[in-house]
Formats: C-alpha cells, structure tokens, sequence
C-alpha cells in the first residue's frame, strides 16, 4: 500500500508528502533496529547476570583454596623450624622428630584455580556486558592474572627433591601413609597436613636418617631458600585472594 502512494505522489511530483513518506519509513526502520538491539542487549545482560550468579560457588571454592594454602604452609613452616633446630643439634629434638621434620618440611600444596575456565566463559566480549566496574575489572583479574607464582611448581625447591634423596624410601612412605596430606572431612576437594606426626620409627633407623641428613649440611640452607619460596608463594596470594573476596562480596548481591 505505502508504495503504491508513493509511487502516486512521485508522479504527481508531491515533494513534500514523498518525503514525509521517506522520513517515516526511514525512523521505521531506525526505530525498528533499536529495539531489536536493545531486547538483544537485555538479553545478554540478563545471561551475563545468570552467569555471574552460577559463578558465587566457583568464587567461594577457590577462597577455600587460599585459606587452605595459608594453614598448610603454616604448618610446613613448624615443621621446618624443627628441622632447622635438628641440623643445628638442639637435644630437644629427637632423631625421629628431625627425620619427620625434614620430610613434612618438603611438603607442598598449589592452588586448584579455575582462571582458564572462567576465561573461556567470559571472554572479553562477555565482561564488556557487566556493567559494575567492580565485578568487571577483578573478574578479568583472576582470568587473566599469571598463577605461575601461586602454583605447585613456584615452591617446588631443590630442597624437596634433595631432602628426599637423603631420607631412606621406606621411612617416606611411612611418613606419607601417617602423617601425608589428608582430605578435609567438610570439604572432600580440600586437603590439609597433620601439625604433629606421632609415627613409631626404629631408634636405630631414626638415628641412621638423622645422621645422613646432619651429613648434608647444605640442606639447611636449601630449607632456608625454600621457606623464602613459600613466604613468595603467600605473598603472592594474597593478591588474588584479595580480589577474589572483592569479587565474592560483589557478586553475592546479585539475585
């Protein structure tokens, strides 16, 4: 119909209506795309908000994480100051208590981040859609953020490897069978290290292992640069575990 007048109003040379006619079929059209951008935009919004929300255990799991590293390294860090006590041959510690020592000592534990994994859900088109400046630059903080330093690798020190090269092998597996890392009963993905290892050693065997580590001298001093990676590793964390619990409390207001 609408071409049909135009196509009477060109012949009769009505300038003024055939250009009305052009002006509202081109707001038609001007109008009509906007809405279809503005309903597609709500839509994204309303999956990015969806998503957001899903996120809260995601965000909550890997605090857990951070404040499971921090107790277990504080309990290393007990052990190691046993075991600096036992290269230095304080009589209060006993052959067994040097030997368990070292080992627990050696014990490491990385972060289980999931940074790749948000990533690839929001990619960089995704985090332009959320609109709190909050949410968006800490999420594309933890997706994008190096983990190398928070990993299992940054506190795997040649003291692990050396003080378990020294340690006779059935002595480790009875160490790790008693005293290694155990599940958290609240939490099967959580894992912690017992603070006091009561394994029965053999005097004789115990003092065998003693006297081989004091023969290493130089462990000490790889304990020392290995407490000094882990002081690292925690620093470090401390980064992403501050924005991971901005993020947290962000999004927990989110319905």
């Amino acid at each position: 119909m609408i071409y049909k007048r135009f196509a009477a109003r060109l012949k009769a040379q009505d300038w003024l209506a055939i250009t009305i006619e052009i002006a509202i079929v081109i707001i038609g059209v001007f109008v009509g795309t906007q809405v279809a951008n503005w309903n597609e935009q709500r839509l994204e919004n309303v999956e990015t908000q969806r998503m957001l929300t899903q996120l809260k255990p995601e965000v909550q799991s890997l605090l857990k994480f951070y404040t499971n590293a921090r107790s277990y390294y504080s309990v290393t860090r007990g052990y190691a100051a046993t075991a600096f006590n036992g290269w230095r041959r304080d009589p209060k510690v006993s052959d067994r208590d040097f030997v368990i020592a070292a080992y627990q000592a050696s014990q490491i534990a990385g972060i289980g981040t999931n940074n790749e994994t948000w990533a690839t859900i929001f990619g960089a088109d995704r985090l332009r859609t959320i609109d709190d400046p909050v949410i968006r630059d800490n999420l594309a903080y933890l997706m994008s953020g190096d983990t190398k330093p928070i990993d299992a690798q940054a506190v795997d020190t040649p003291y692990r490897h050396n003080v378990r090269s020294v340690i006779p092998v059935e002595i480790q597996d009875a160490i790790r069978a008693k005293c290694g890392d155990r599940n958290s009963p609240e939490d099967p993905q959580i894992f912690y290290l017992p603070q006091n290892c009561d394994l029965i050693i053999p005097p004789a065997e115990a003092a065998e292992a003693a006297a081989a580590l004091r023969a290493r001298p130089q462990l000490s001093d790889d304990l020392r640069w290995h407490t000094a990676a882990v002081a690292a590793f925690l620093d470090n964390l401390e980064q992403f575990e501050t924005r991971a619990k901005t993020l947290a409390g962000r999004i927990s207001t989110l319905k």
